[in-house]
């Protein structure tokens, strides 16, 4: 057997003909970019996330880099963020003109702890912290942090990129974000048929902003108020997701389903699997376990032997790679994300895995011997 890391085309039945058949109607009315879709878009995943405001744009990086700008994130400001992270984290930091600063994560949680983030404040003094929701989960300690960075006057801006469909206590993770973003990169839980990105928060300032930026900074047609980005949400990549959005819920469920018997049935000592705190509803993005950097690159090599598919997310930590040199104002490290980075597997987890397919992982990984 052979089972990939993720199938991205496994849907529901009539899902392509359903798309394909409003894709036409999408064409016939000359509808490209932007018209009726992309707002239908926006509300459903409004009311999907339980927010005030909810903007679509071109992709998960540009939705980092305005939703800084639209808080207020200025040039040579500092921000905080995590050494564990996707590198647009990073990049989007230094595209606004503003000085990132890493600082590190748990062994244990693998993301931010309110002890970190509050090493990170007195160190470095920031104008504001990217908390970044990793592997399908939440931060353990987002609620603390919130409460902190409120208390300081710090501007919270939280990259979901892989947490649509996460609850903290019963509630959208989104719901009392001060300012959220997300990536409907087509590998994400809610995937577009191309690229796309979202913003999302409860301040009609920071919403009306972050629409203007997204237009050209457009106050009018030919009006233009601010230097803003091209970054509009495509009429097909909208049609896409208002049809997944619909059906949600129901690969979300699956993807947990794979990765409730990986921790339940991978009894193999090689491997400890991490699992999201107790009061957090993963979505299923991710199946994380952690090995031993000496470990590790023989189990990847038994994996492609058995033709099982594998993630190692993320191989590097932030400040170590050869762009940041340049642009990292500073840093705090205890060797966390190094360490992560070296140890961490990703077994194959994806809407609709086949109960042959979970099975056939777990046998073989079972029967790994390190």
């Amino acid at each position: 057997m052979k089972v990939p890391f993720i199938d991205i085309l496994r849907f529901e039945n009539n899902f392509f003909e359903t798309v394909t058949t409003k894709t036409t109607e999408l064409i016939k009315n000359g509808h490209f970019v932007g018209g009726p879709i992309v707002g239908q878009f926006e509300t459903a995943i409004k009311d999907y996330t339980k927010t005030a405001f909810a903007l679509g744009c071109a992709n998960g990086t540009d939705a980092i880099q305005v939703a800084l700008r639209a808080a207020g994130v200025e040039k040579n400001d500092k921000v905080l963020l995590p050494d564990m992270t996707f590198w647009a984290t990073f990049e989007s930091v230094v595209n606004v003109g503003a000085v990132p600063y890493t600082i590190d994560v748990s062994k244990e949680t693998l993301h931010l702890t309110l002890t970190s983030v509050k090493e990170g404040v007195e160190k470095f003094n920031p104008k504001a912290i990217l908390l970044v929701h990793l592997y399908g989960w939440a931060c353990p300690e987002t609620n603390e942090i919130r409460k902190y960075c409120k208390e300081k006057g710090v501007l919270l801006i939280e990259d979901c990129a892989q947490a649509v469909g996460v609850k903290i206590k019963g509630e959208s993770l989104f719901t009392n974000a001060h300012v959220a973003t997300t990536s409907f990169y087509p590998a994400k839980v809610l995937g577009a048929c191309g690229d796309a990105g979202g913003i999302f928060s409860n301040d009609q300032k920071i919403a009306d902003t972050a629409k203007i930026l997204l237009n050209h900074g457009r106050t009018g047609h030919y009006d233009h108020g601010m230097i803003g980005w091209n970054s509009r949400l495509g009429a097909y990549e909208a049609n896409f997701m208002v049809e997944s959005l619909k059906h949600l819920d129901a690969r979300l469920e699956s993807r947990r389903v794979v990765c409730k018997q990986y921790r339940e049935k991978i009894k193999n000592p090689a491997l400890k699997f991490i699992a999201p705190h107790s009061d957090v509803w993963e979505n299923g993005y991710l199946s994380v376990a952690i090995m031993t950097p000496e470990t590790r690159p023989a189990f990847i090599e038994y994996l492609k032997a058995n033709d099982i598919g594998y993630g190692t997310v993320y191989p590097g930590a932030m400040s170590a790679q050869p762009g940041a040199t340049a642009h990292l104002g500073g840093k705090i490290s205890h060797g966390h994300a190094e360490w992560i980075a070296k140890s961490i597997i990703n077994l194959p987890c994806f809407a609709y895995m086949k109960q042959e397919e979970i099975d056939y992982v777990v046998e073989k990984v079972n029967q790994f011997k390190a």
